[in-house]
């Protein structure tokens, strides 16, 4: 089975919930799952993940959350090189933002491209304004990725 890092982004929580979901259900699938809220590119790469996945809300006008803003940046200003490493994101926001909805997943997408990582599946916009249950709107996606692990 797969090693996976989730990395989470999360104002108010919503972000995490998904992702401790999101962890509850690839270890069950027997994948080794370590979830990092606060860390830097080296405590991510310890874990020798095969699959990177980024699971962020958006706050103010389009940012990286606080917490998982330095490792967006470490990525950004360092360009690591990460081939071999498969990458999938779970983007969270609010279509009334206009266009800076999700914008967040949209910024680790692109840096993680330029990285090297490979794109599993197209990147996730679920929208606070359609659904409560950021999971229950995840689940078919994430069954997908499932299958590609």
């Amino acid at each position: 089975m797969s090693q996976v890092a989730i990395l989470v982004g999360s104002v108010y929580g919503g972000a995490e919930d998904v992702a401790d979901e999101t962890s509850k259900l690839l270890s069950e699938q027997g994948h080794q799952v370590n979830i990092f809220t606060d860390s830097s590119l080296d405590d991510v790469l310890i874990a020798n993940p095969e699959t990177l996945l980024v699971i962020t809300s958006t706050t103010g006008q389009g940012d990286v959350p606080a917490n998982l803003e330095p490792l967006y940046f470490e990525i950004k200003d360092k360009t690591p090189d990460l081939r071999g490493k498969q990458y999938a994101v779970i983007a969270m926001g609010d279509s009334s933002y206009g266009e800076t909805f999700c914008q967040a997943g949209k910024q680790f997408d692109e840096v993680l491209t330029e990285s090297m990582a490979v794109q599993t599946l197209p990147l996730l916009e679920i929208d606070a304004c359609e659904t409560m249950d950021a999971f229950g709107a995840a689940q078919a996606w994430l069954g997908q990725l499932q299958a590609k692990l």
